[in-house]
């Protein structure tokens, strides 16, 4: 049998080295393009030339290999923020911000009673629908601050400039919320606001300090309407206390009242039942009791008769015992 021989290419590898390499390559594309890892805080949205057709949750899954299908990975467990009016260099235990740039055209806000103030914010939010984030907008993060500056001028328009300052922040904060949801749910972005957090409020750099004299006096009052409040909580358990003493002591003398009126009542009866029973008797008997109730703290003192021709034989007043002839 004759010898075959084997035409070296490039006087260094054959035919079959060749071959045998590019079936390698081809299993590494192979199996390079027909896995994908799923972190625990992703969703992976599968498309089929170039149509949705799934998403993949955490794990390892498999694809149609050579771009016939192709995975999207969206970070749906993590939340993200925007930043209006400021920017964040470096987030640590202290938080480093960029100072050498001005964002006036983000914080810059005309309020309710026409006075202007500089408003730093920031949003935060999660991707609640992988497949409308990644297809339904273009620039869906110019989307998401354009709508955000939208509602936040409305709310600070709709409000007086010392409301904003001070008391009416978490309202704001409250209705933005509400109102953002509702905006990105219209426009099918696929992300849920989270939390709206007001970071600085402040007003033009011109009035500063008067606005700055003016928030202190309204956070005196406040302090000094805390104080009547906790002056008022203290005093009122004690006049309450005092009003109640002196209620009762009330409602003792009338009842005393009363239950001596029906003692004197029914004391009367039994003395009138008597008296119907023996008239004389009964009055000569009212007349001495009478006498001895005048005179019992009396000393020295003896009784006469009208025409004071004799003295009344009776109890001598002067000893407390006896009869005086």
């Amino acid at each position: 049998m004759a010898e075959r021989n084997v035409t070296p290419i490039r006087g260094r590898f054959s035919v079959t080295t060749v071959i045998i390499g590019l079936i390698v390559v081809a299993a590494l594309v192979l199996l390079s393009t027909s896995f994908f890892m799923v972190d625990q805080s992703e969703t992976a949205v599968v498309t089929t030339f170039g149509k949705v057709t799934g998403t993949k949750s955490a794990g390892l899954h498999f694809k149609l290999p050579f771009g016939i299908q192709r995975s999207y990975i969206v970070p749906t467990e993590i939340v993200h923020s925007e930043e209006f009016g400021f920017r964040t260099e470096r987030a640590d235990i202290r938080t480093q911000y960029d100072d050498s740039a001005v964002y006036n055209e983000e914080s810059t806000m005309l309020t309710g009673d026409l006075n202007i103030v500089d408003v730093e914010w920031i949003i935060q939010y999660k991707i609640v629908d992988p497949v409308a984030w990644l297809f339904q907008m273009e620039d869906k993060y110019k989307t998401i601050r354009d709508i955000s500056q939208s509602v936040l001028n409305m709310l600070i328009g709709d409000k007086a400039i010392l409301s904003v300052l001070s008391p009416a922040r978490t309202a704001i904060e409250n209705d933005a919320l509400s109102i953002m949801n509702e905006n990105f749910t219209t426009y099918g972005v696929g992300i849920r606001v989270v939390s709206v957090k007001l970071q600085n409020i402040v007003a033009p750099q011109g009035v500063q300090a008067a606005f700055d004299d003016v928030n202190k006096a309204e956070q005196d009052m406040y302090r000094f309407i805390n104080e009547g409040k906790e002056a008022y909580n203290k005093e009122m358990p004690r006049v309450d206390g005092e009003a109640d003493r002196v209620v009762q002591i009330a409602e003792g003398y009338a009842s005393e009242r009363v239950n001596k009126a029906k003692g004197d009542v029914a004391r009367f009866l039994a003395v009138y039942a008597e008296y119907v029973k023996a008239p004389e008797v009964t009055r000569e008997r009212l007349y001495y009791e009478m006498m001895e109730d005048i005179f019992k703290d009396a000393t020295g003192v003896d009784l006469v008769d009208s025409e004071l021709g004799n003295f009344i034989p009776l109890k001598n007043l002067g000893s407390g015992s006896g009869v005086n002839p």
